[in-house]
């Protein structure tokens, strides 16, 4: 059945199949896998996703490794794709729901004292839309790749193209290493570390020098790429690290103390999307997102440190 497009540049119509075989390849990061969950052999997949780029005049996937990534023309005709199948799915049975998994990203701690909540209650109320939580290390978590529909960032976020959503603040905290001498503080101020190096994580921490006045940087950097190297290198004594309040309580270590840090300003937490209409059910993410952050901190000890107002 024809999606009611015409022929383009491609000379035939294309079809609901041909968005079919392209979000199953955006979602399998593989031809082979996506022809598997299509239940048709690769070449078919390989001619139908060629047919739809011949049709667009553009590429759609980038086949030059062997984890197929979307190009940017890609990353943005997903969302489009997407919310034509479930139209052309609800038109042709609106009893049915939708059940495509609601992607959401984070590259570290997640929705923070809030996540069990927020997986919990979407499971009560939409268990037709799985909820998957993904950690992907990048500053905007898959979000600008298309590998998410939604993600859930930390810090100032510039990235064009992107609609974003504070949802709490929470106090910084210091990790230094648990046998050092910082350790023994009751707590820390940005001065405090400027005397060693501070350890950044510069793929998708929220953390840079930026944070400090300019007369009291640190001396010297170490840079790593995710928050596992990032808490390794601390608990090594290579340098003190600074990050949210729910990195405490998401990533305990051993080796790593966690200290409140008195003069860091609030790190805001934010609900990111693409701009356009993206997931149908991202309404109904941001919708609960709020709900819970409101209900917890109605409930939850005022001295917890996790968010300030």
């Amino acid at each position: 059945m024809s999606t009611g497009q015409g022929t383009g540049s491609g000379g035939r119509a294309i079809e609901v199949r041909h968005l079919r075989a392209f979000l199953a390849v955006a979602d399998a990061g593989s031809v082979t896998r996506a022809a598997a969950r299509l239940r048709v052999t690769q070449p078919v997949v390989s001619r139908t996703l060629a047919a739809l780029e011949r049709h667009l005049g553009v590429r759609l996937v980038d086949r030059s490794t062997h984890h197929l990534a979307l190009t940017p023309e890609g990353v943005a005709f997903r969302d489009r794709a997407a919310a034509a199948v479930g139209a052309f799915d609800e038109a042709l049975d609106p009893g049915r729901l939708h059940a495509r998994p609601l992607r959401v990203g984070h590259a570290w701690s997640a929705f923070g004292p809030y996540t069990t909540p927020l997986l919990r209650t979407w499971q009560q109320r939409h268990p037709g839309t799985p909820l998957e939580l993904l950690r992907i290390d990048d500053r905007t978590a898959g979000l600008t790749r298309g590998e998410v529909d939604a993600a859930l960032l930390r810090g100032p976020v510039d990235t064009p193209g992107l609609v974003t959503e504070v949802l709490f603040t929470e106090a910084r905290v210091a990790a230094v290493a648990a046998d050092g001498p910082l350790a023994a503080r009751a707590s820390l101020s940005l001065a405090d570390l400027a005397g060693d190096a501070v350890v950044l994580n510069t793929v998708s921490g929220a953390t840079t020098l930026a944070l400090w006045p300019p007369h009291t940087r640190p001396a010297a950097t170490v840079t790593v790429a995710n928050t596992d190297d990032w808490l390794t290198a601390i608990a090594a004594g290579r340098g003190a690290g600074v990050s949210g309040a729910s990195t405490a309580q998401m990533h305990p270590h051993a080796g790593v103390a966690y200290l409140p840090l008195d003069d860091a300003p609030a790190l805001p937490v934010l609900l990111a999307r693409r701009e356009g209409p993206g997931h149908p059910a991202l309404p109904r993410l941001a919708a609960l997102a709020r709900e819970i952050v409101a209900r917890e901190q109605r409930t939850r000890p005022r001295d917890s440190g996790a968010e300030r107002e």
